[in-house]
């Protein structure tokens, strides 16, 4: 066996328990330097337990790792890092009012010889030279508030690097990043790799982890169902692994017409926010999936915003069930039977400290309120909360539990499912999928098409081309704040691009 054969990371039996559920169940794998391993499932499938285990976040309960031939059993992540092992979690763990500099020695600043100042020349010379490294080209003392997503990433990716990792975890990399950005993170992965440090890549972006991997990794319901070189794989058998059946088509088929699916519930005309939106007229219908794309910056998620009366217009008019509405507030829009599930799930749209049922139940609370003083009939709300999460299938232990301690796909669920509790006529939804497995995102999409199936007009917000030709029944593309093309099925592809594409090439 080459030395470059030799495991860093070697993994078996590992175990974690979390309030009697079972969430890794004696997995075991090994990852060699200059390799790297592509790790897919759904949400809930153990990905992110795992990799907090070999970080050091929370202990396991069985099971042993080795790093480098050594035995490997960290308390806490300062012990994962002495041990050459960087986690770069999708939430990046930046210091935002910090300058790039600062955050890169946050746990190590350079001192003025034996006294205890930072030196910052030192400061800024080391951290010039671990920017470099990356191909990160901006000023060293620039905060960190200033940077594009992909920016940031490669901020935590020079910190791993100037930590001398040996092993780098990545979780979700891709999910805020630019397509440029993207190609940029995916160039610097091969560089690493060339240098010898090994990678552990997770994503639900499946195309991308055949495209980096030299080995895949399956994990389904906390245990490891596969594993193998990556041209053993092909995206139709990694779903079949991760969801443990056939999913022979991504997309429910769209349910029968609505007799009244001519019935506007929606119309805008010439809205207009000077810098964010002009000229906006369109109609959704009863019944009807609507699409909206467009490319970062274009003004979907603003026009998103000011429809649920978030932001305001400055000129133009906007109808709800054939009534205008003027001036709209946030508690109107709720009355007016608007709902919005916003692309920020964790800030926007969740309490992550609150309990699933807290969360489910925050727009229809009045409904389990009685008598005059407003009492909430607790076992009344529970019901309702119950039935609602088995409509869901939401994979809870207990709905007493904190929203935070679900996987992505059953937080954006709860996001939804507080929504559908208020039966809504507009179903706003910006990005519903992102961050989440295909599992979870067949599911989203089957909520959408049962609302639809309902009456409810759907407005679909997304930046993925492939989900809204397969939901919708049209298409809206935005570009500068403007809607510049209106297609129908069957979808030119090539033509919806052109028009996204259009003053942005």
């Amino acid at each position: 066996m080459t030395a470059s054969q030799i495991p860093l990371l070697e993994v078996e039996g590992l175990t974690k328990s979390f309030f009697g559920v079972r969430a890794v169940s004696e997995v075991g794998f090994g990852i060699s330097a200059g390799r790297l391993l592509g790790v897919v499932g759904e949400n809930g499938a153990g990905k992110s337990t795992l990799m907090n285990m070999l970080g050091g976040v929370v202990p396991p309960d069985a099971g042993t790792m080795v790093v480098s031939g050594r035995p490997y059993a960290p308390r806490r992540p300062k012990d994962a890092k002495e041990a050459g092992i960087a986690f770069i979690h999708q939430e990046l763990n930046l210091f935002t009012n910090l300058s790039i500099a600062e955050n890169l020695f946050i746990d190590a600043y350079p001192r003025l010889g034996g006294l205890p100042f930072i030196h910052r020349a030192d400061l800024r010379r080391r951290a010039k030279r671990a920017l470099g490294a990356i191909g990160l080209n901006v000023p060293v003392t620039t905060r960190v508030e200033a940077l594009a997503p992909g920016e940031r990433q490669l901020v935590e990716i020079a910190k791993a690097v100037n930590a001398e990792a040996r092993l780098i975890i990545f979780d979700e990399p891709t999910t805020s990043l630019t397509h440029r950005e993207t190609e940029r993170l995916f160039t610097l992965l091969e560089t690493l790799k060339g240098e010898g440090t090994a990678i552990i890549y997770i994503s639900h972006i499946l195309a991308d982890v055949l495209r980096l991997a030299d080995e895949v990794m399956v994990l389904r319901d906390g245990a490891l169902v596969e594993r193998g070189p990556r041209p053993t794989f092909d995206t139709r058998r990694l779903i079949s692994l991760m969801v443990g059946r056939d999913l022979a088509q991504l997309y429910p088929p769209p349910a029968a017409p609505q007799d009244a699916a001519v019935e506007p519930v929606l119309e805008t005309e010439g809205l207009t926010q000077p810098g964010t939106i002009q000229d906006i007229s369109f109609r959704l219908h009863r019944g009807e999936t609507l699409g909206v794309f467009g490319l970062m910056g274009s003004g979907r998620s603003e026009l998103a915003r000011i429809l649920f009366g978030l932001d305001r217009y400055r000129t133009g008019r906007l109808t709800l069930r054939g009534q205008p509405v003027d001036h709209l507030t946030p508690q109107e829009a709720i009355a007016r039977g608007v709902a919005f599930v916003t692309e920020n799930r964790r800030e926007e749209g969740l309490l992550m400290d609150a309990s699933i049922t807290e969360n489910m139940s925050l727009v229809t609370l009045h409904e389990d309120a009685r008598g005059s003083l407003g009492v909430i009939q607790q076992r009344d709300l529970e019901g309702r909360v119950a039935c609602l999460g088995g409509e869901l299938r939401l994979k809870a232990p207990d709905y007493a539990h904190p929203v935070r301690t679900l996987s992505g796909g059953n937080q954006q669920k709860v996001v939804l499912g507080k929504w559908l509790a208020a039966k809504p006529d507009v179903l706003i939804i910006d990005e519903p999928t992102r961050g989440i497995d295909v599992g979870a995102k067949y599911e989203v999409y089957n909520l959408v098409r049962e609302l639809a199936a309902r009456g409810t007009g759907v407005l679909f917000i997304s930046s993925e081309l492939e989900e809204l030709i397969g939901m919708c029944d049209r298409l809206l593309v935005m570009q500068n704040g403007e809607i510049v093309g209106e297609f129908g099925s069957p979808f030119d592809r090539e033509a919806i691009l052109a028009a996204a594409f259009r003053e942005a090439v």
